[in-house]
């Protein structure tokens, strides 16, 4: 009979444990030191996105350069261009990164060609899309930059390309772009305004409470779309009993770090 009561865990096991690795798998390659004390959880509001805009293309460019100065991209050669400047076959230029991988002491050892990433300018009117989307995109050049595939392969890139827009601080506008509701009559709904997501809303929130927990973020939830919020509640109690349970080195290992940061 008690067993009707309990809470049931917002993912299953199988998702769970993935998203974890993937979690590790971040960390591991993509700068955990700049994680820990450099990246913040960054919200769709003005103390985040301060400047004004007049313009499409104003709006576009000062999205970008906050998306990449937030996470830790200051120094990489990505340049912004307009959309009818981007080619089909755009290669991307291999870069020598010395040290550091983000933030100001990241190091680009020779001068290298820029890598151009566009916008879609149907989201200038659903900016928290156009922040995700920047930090999908940005979180696919490390990933091939890097060279390292995310636990399960190749076909797991692009959910690990949302992960990691999330391990850079994104977590809320990727959780809030999963889904969109058309409104009453739908005639403010625009499709291809949508960012194109991999990963489900309990996946986007579980990863982004995930980064909230080994950030000692308590409000993680404030700027989530009301329905997400509970699911942010079960994803916080799933993560500390499986931390209060875990056995895994590298995981408690980060916990430590991490709350020594904080102390």
């Amino acid at each position: 009979m008690l067993s009707l009561f309990k809470v049931s865990p917002l993912l299953s096991d199988e998702e769970t444990q993935w998203l974890i690795d993937t979690f590790v798998w971040a960390f591991e390659h993509f700068d955990g030191e700049y994680f820990l004390n450099e990246t913040q959880i960054i919200t769709p509001t003005p103390s985040c996105f301060p400047e004004p805009v007049s313009s499409i293309e104003e709006m576009a460019a000062v999205v970008f350069s906050r998306v990449k100065s937030y996470a830790g991209l200051q120094q990489w050669p990505i340049t912004l261009v307009a959309p009818e400047r981007m080619l089909a076959s755009n290669s991307m230029t291999k870069l020598n990164i010395a040290g550091r991988w983000r933030g100001e002491q990241a190091v680009i050892a020779e001068p290298a060609a820029p890598i151009l990433i566009s916008y879609n300018p149907n989201q200038i009117n659903q900016p928290q899309d156009l922040i995700a989307s920047y930090a999908g995109v940005m979180a696919k050049v490390l990933i091939l930059q890097r060279g390292v595939l995310p636990p399960g392969g190749e076909a797991q890139l692009d959910a690990a390309c949302d992960v990691l827009a999330s391990f850079f601080g994104f977590g809320v506008m990727v959780s809030n772009t999963v889904y969109h509701f058309r409104g009453g009559c739908g005639s403010c709904y625009n499709q291809y305004a949508n960012r194109k997501a991999a990963l489900t809303e309990q996946q986007s929130v579980f990863v982004h409470a995930l980064v909230c927990h080994f950030k000692g973020v308590k409000d993680g939830h404030k700027h989530l779309k009301s329905h997400l919020v509970s699911q942010y509640k079960k994803a916080k109690k799933q993560i500390n009993t499986l931390m209060d349970n875990s056995e895994r080195g590298d995981l408690l290992a980060l916990q430590e770090h991490a709350h020594a940061r904080l102390s």
